[in-house]
């Protein structure tokens, strides 16, 4: 058994370093991802195990947990990969780029003028065996990372934060409506719902 765990642990590490070794910030958006969906997970899980809370509590604490988890998830993957996208589309353009680059691009006029046009990439044009496109690589995996770590501080704590609380508002006012009102929920749940 420990050996198969190992092996499964490796297999694992392997595939992290294959997948994740030319762009960091996939890294972060993967791992965040993943530790929302853990936490999330665990939050249903304690609530469901946890013997002092009542089956109508949990009734309604699950689904919302559970759509908290879902909103945190789709929430960080948008904005990350939003800014992810946008920072590397700006790098590839030499919208933002290394000295070297800028002093490759300034040697050749009919290079220069294209530079931030959205057809121009970088990654195509610079030849691979010179500095300046190893400085390239190293500056554009630098602010992509950078600006989705940024995106993710935003993504964590202020959207998801606000939409999860708009979303829970919504949800706790239909609960409570529904638990005052029985009769009026009760039709759309009878199956002999009148349109």
């Amino acid at each position: 058994m420990l050996k198969y765990m190992k092996d499964f642990v490796q297999r694992r590490l392997e595939w992290v370093c294959e997948s994740f070794k030319d762009d960091k910030s996939k890294m972060l958006i993967f791992t965040g991802t993943l530790g929302w969906i853990l936490s999330s997970a665990a939050q249903v899980a304690g609530i469901y195990r946890n013997n002092e809370i009542s089956d109508e509590k949990k009734s309604f604490l699950v689904p919302q947990e559970i759509m908290d988890g879902v909103i945190n998830a789709i929430a960080f993957i948008g904005i990350t990969t939003i800014a992810k996208k946008g920072i590397e589309k700006m790098a590839s353009t030499g919208k933002i780029a290394p000295q070297s680059v800028r002093d490759f691009l300034l040697k050749r006029p009919e290079l220069n003028k294209q530079v931030g046009k959205f057809d121009f990439n970088l990654d195509k044009i610079l030849p691979h065996n010179i500095d300046a496109y190893k400085s390239y690589c190293s500056h554009k995996n630098f602010v992509t990372t950078m600006g989705t770590l940024g995106a993710s501080v935003i993504s964590c704590n202020i959207v998801t934060p606000l939409i999860r609380n708009a979303t829970a508002s919504r949800v706790q006012k239909t609960y409570i409506d529904m638990k005052q009102n029985p009769s009026v929920y009760a039709q759309y749940h009878s199956g002999n719902m009148k349109v």
